[in-house]
């Protein structure tokens, strides 16, 4: 089965759905299945709206061979271009737009049209559905099971910290990772049936997010499996990397160019369990997981009103210093590397003090804040630094630390000035081979990827990408670090400073 939008329709969509308060039927009769119009449970039944143009729209005509594009929250023109199949150059805007850093959200531009099948253009969830955003704020997962009171409420499993209730296993996972709990739930009431009632079966039951593998059945391993899927999707948009979804048989569709990423980790995670036939049905029929979603939540759209676009239209990156202290020398061990567990986002930096000792051996140095802060999360080896100061860590700019030891280390609710200690690195949380601290960034929620469109700067020194995984470089004006695990000469980084700062007790913000 074929399903595509055809150039001329979506055009006349979006002008149409610019003034319409739903563009359901109107995509309907744009979607072409085999030359046939679809079938009109092809798509959700709530409310898709279209991206928001930021300024009036112009008279400049389209030319031939390109089609109309509004950026989305997160864009810059090296992702626009993979997700066309394009060069930059095949891109055309009437703003001056810098081809590294992100593109406000609806800003037009014009883009050569050059891909035949795709998938529908249908934009399904805002991205503050997917990733832990502001609109998870006040959910309590295990609430709203004991309210649907199904499977879910009372299941629970043998962790290595006990028996552990299932909606305590999602909730540490999707704050961990940030992704939201309610398309998690979602995804999981599609697949098994536990959120509003029972499995029906034995690998429903084993299985509850439908990844049928015998190495990872249970609550954490399937939570787990769902939440790479999803990143994977979500993060591999926002880069530009991922264009076209692998289906479980081998079969490939390439990705509508005009999808965002928190629709692209939805039709991602589906598409690693399913064939295309039963992919279709999940994603757009009738009892599709937008409308399985809704029933559970409400509209998506309504919820993420006010928060989407996740990147405000002019952002920047606060100024942060290197996470250690003046007049010290430390080594980049690791460039642009995944934030969270595995196959995650490349947005984290790691950083080593002198050896002092054991590679995870106790070490006498500190980390500290790159930027001034609230802590709002301690625990494990991590420590998050909520930069706005609110007290909420899905809203705002946020710094997460791992690898802190528990020696020394600060405490939940104080204040920190820049520079201030947090604690001692170590190899505490996570997989560390050696004494180091990891820090990354988010932004409402959302991974910062390292090397993106908002470039990772500490103290001057802006990360960049290496070819496998922890290579990579930092780079101000006169020098160029590099990044390897085994420090060397190539890997010291000096950060010097006329006013040194002295350690002390940091102390709870008024």
């Amino acid at each position: 089965m074929n399903i595509k939008f055809t150039g001329k329709a979506f055009l006349f969509i979006s002008i149409l759905c610019l003034a319409a308060a739903s563009c359901v039927s109107l995509y309907n009769e744009a979607v072409e299945v085999d030359g046939e119009p679809a079938p009109t449970n092809f798509v959700p039944t709530a409310t898709i709206p279209p991206p928001t143009a930021t300024s009036q729209p112009t008279e400049v005509p389209i030319p031939d061979g390109y089609e109309e594009y509004f950026t989305q929250s997160g864009d810059t023109l090296a992702a626009i271009a993979g997700h066309f199949g394009v060069e930059i150059a095949e891109i055309e805007s009437e703003a001056v737009l810098d081809p590294a850093l992100l593109i406000d959200a609806g800003t037009r531009l014009l883009v050569r049209d050059v891909l035949e099948e795709t998938t529908p253009s249908d934009i399904l969830f805002p991205d503050a559905a997917v990733v832990f955003s502001p609109a998870v704020m006040g959910f309590d997962i295990q609430e709203f099971a004991d309210e649907q009171d199904g499977y879910l409420s009372t299941y629970s499993e043998l962790m290595t910290r006990g028996t552990t209730l299932a909606s305590e296993v999602i909730r540490q996972l999707s704050l961990g990772y940030s992704i939201n709990p309610r398309i998690l739930l979602a995804l999981m009431e599609m697949e098994s049936g536990w959120v509003s009632g029972e499995p029906e079966d034995h690998d429903q039951a084993v299985y509850p997010f439908g990844h049928i593998r015998t190495d990872r059945s249970g609550i954490a391993q399937q939570t787990g499996l769902a939440i790479r899927q999803i990143s994977k999707g979500y993060y591999g948009w926002r880069a530009g990397t991922l264009s076209e979804l692998t289906f479980i048989d081998g079969s490939t569709l390439r990705l509508a160019p005009s999808l965002n990423a928190g629709t692209v980790a939805v039709l991602n995670f589906f598409a690693q369990i399913h064939n295309r036939e039963e992919w279709e049905v999940l994603v757009y029929g009738e009892d599709g997981i937008f409308n399985t979603y809704t029933a559970l939540f409400g509209d998506p759209w309504e919820r993420g009103s006010g928060i989407d676009p996740l990147y405000p239209a002019g952002i920047t990156q606060p100024e942060l210093n290197l996470p250690f202290l003046p007049n010290e020398k430390w080594n980049y061990t690791c460039g642009p590397h995944t934030a969270w567990g595995w196959e995650g986002p490349p947005a984290a930096l790691d950083f080593a003090p002198p050896l002092e000792g054991p590679s995870c051996g106790k070490s006498n140095y500190w980390t500290t804040a790159a930027a001034a802060g609230l802590v709002v999360r301690v625990g494990n080896g991590v420590v998050v630094l909520d930069l706005d100061e609110d007290g909420y860590e899905q809203t705002g700019w946020v710094l997460v630390y791992m690898h802190v030891g528990i020696t020394d280390r600060v405490d939940l609710n104080e204040y920190l000035e820049t520079d201030d200690i947090i604690g001692h690195p170590s190899c505490e949380g996570g997989n560390s081979s050696g004494t180091h601290v990891h820090i990354a960034r988010k932004y409402n929620g959302e991974w910062v990827l390292a090397d993106g469109g908002l470039p990772f700067v500490l103290s001057g020194f802006q990360a960049k990408n290496g070819e496998d995984f922890c290579e990579g470089s930092l780079e101000d004006e006169e020098r160029v670090v590099f990044a390897f695990p085994w420090s060397n000469y190539l890997t010291d980084l000096y950060r010097p400073d006329s006013k040194p700062k002295y350690l002390y007790t940091p102390t709870p913000k008024p």
